[in-house]
């Protein structure tokens, strides 16, 4: 059962790496950093876009983009922690 919350946790620090990783690229693509039109970073923005978009559009029906910010990424970030925590609290239970 150990091995099992140890992988589930290298899965969450993956994800907080692919968030961290999403909010950054947006940043820098916003103030034209990086320019879309570059094939890499269009390829990165497209992945990134694939993989948390079902997840930012769930949270986006509960917490709306509020004066053109939008939180969806800081709220899965926090649930990600959260599951963390709650994970690594409970890992020495089993």
């Amino acid at each position: 059962m150990t091995s099992i919350l140890q992988i589930l946790l290298l899965i969450l620090d993956v994800a907080q790496f692919v968030i961290i990783a999403h909010i950054i690229v947006s940043w820098l693509v916003t103030f034209q950093v990086l320019n879309l039109r570059q094939p890499l970073v269009a390829q990165i923005w497209d992945g990134l876009n694939r993989i948390l978009e079902p997840l930012y559009s769930r949270v986006r029906q509960v917490v709306p983009i509020m004066g053109g910010i939008d939180l969806a990424p800081l709220v899965v970030l926090i649930g990600v922690y959260a599951l963390r925590i709650v994970i690594s609290n409970n890992l020495y239970a089993f």
